[in-house]
């Protein structure tokens, strides 16, 4: 079953929710309007009906954000979601159920339909993924914390502290004393693979595969992201299970004997990839601020940047 939802951004940043009727499953969650793909229509055609017959709208424009792949019991279903930002109208209640317009960053995951989850995560999560450099050495701390401090005045917007030749203790400390300009500058922070430490600072986690493939459920609370890093489609499958809110993937480029690279190539195989996870994924390996466009262009939530991370 192929589903079209409709992310309506109004000008004052806020989402669109419908609520589940009554009789109807999963009653009482909320989602994003929309609904099936009839035969023969394409989806912008699709959307544009559905929030003609849901709200009595005119689609104007809209483009892709993520494709999510889903199973309810025996109910195999693409969540085809599409940011919708021109219309002619005023939404309307045409089947009855209750609408509300809500500040993305404030919405509860867990009062979402779980399709629709990994939605909310693609319009909360930025472009860009930056993480810090695994060279960084202790004694260079404070240089790093005020260079961190201005990314985050800059528009950095989320972090992961990968800071292997660190004591995790210290490690920790560093996020600490980092929180009060996160907080200032809405930037979430992410440990590396610390989830006792995440747990203890209220802040996120990027787990291993093998930590993910250990784990039985989510590990922290909704409100701390959780990122994993993947390698094949078990791995994100895995990140699904538990619940992650994104997953980071690299784009393997192998170099051809008297052939150059096949970077084509690598992007099919990511976008493949990509869009049989049933949550963001991040492309990684190299990448700069130049490649993501190219990132966007094959289902990627953004990049992961590692070289150019807090430049000073």
């Amino acid at each position: 079953m192929h589903v079209m939802a409709g992310l309506m951004i109004d000008g004052d940043g806020r989402v669109l929710l419908a609520e589940r009727p009554p009789g109807k499953h999963l009653a009482g969650f909320w989602e994003f309007p929309g609904g099936k793909l009839e035969i023969g229509e394409l989806p912008l055609e699709a959307l544009a009906r559905e929030l003609r017959e849901e709200l009595g709208l005119e689609l104007q424009s809209a483009q892709p954000l993520i494709r999510v792949p889903w199973t309810y019991d025996d109910r195999r279903l693409v969540l085809d979601a599409w940011r919708v930002d021109g219309w002619l109208g005023t939404p309307q209640s045409r089947e009855g159920q209750a609408l509300q317009w809500c500040d993305p960053m404030t919405i509860d995951p867990e009062s979402m339909t779980p399709a629709d989850r990994p939605i909310l995560q693609a319009l909360r999560l930025p472009a860009t993924y930056a993480v810090t450099p695994a060279d960084v050495v202790f004694h260079q701390r404070e240089v790093w914390l005020e260079r961190i401090r201005v990314a985050f005045a800059s528009g950095l917007s989320l972090l992961q502290l990968h800071l292997p030749l660190w004591p995790v203790e210290a490690v920790r400390e560093f996020a600490r004393d980092l929180l009060p300009a996160a907080h200032s500058h809405d930037v979430k922070l992410i440990l590396d693979s610390d989830i006792e430490g995440a747990r203890l600072l209220g802040i996120g986690v990027q787990l291993s595969s093998e930590q993910c493939m250990r784990l039985l459920e989510r590990p922290l609370p909704w409100r701390q992201l959780i990122g994993v890093s993947c390698h094949d489609a078990s791995q994100l499958a895995a990140a699904t299970r538990i619940r992650a809110d994104f997953a980071t993937l690299p784009l393997v480029i192998r170099q051809v004997t008297g052939l150059g690279f096949d970077a084509p190539q690598a992007w099919s195989a990511f976008q493949s990839a990509a869009e049989g996870a049933s949550l963001p994924v991040y492309a990684a390996g190299g990448l700069s601020p130049l490649d993501t466009k190219q990132a966007k262009r094959n289902s990627a939530q953004g990049i992961v940047m590692v070289k150019e991370c807090c430049s000073p």
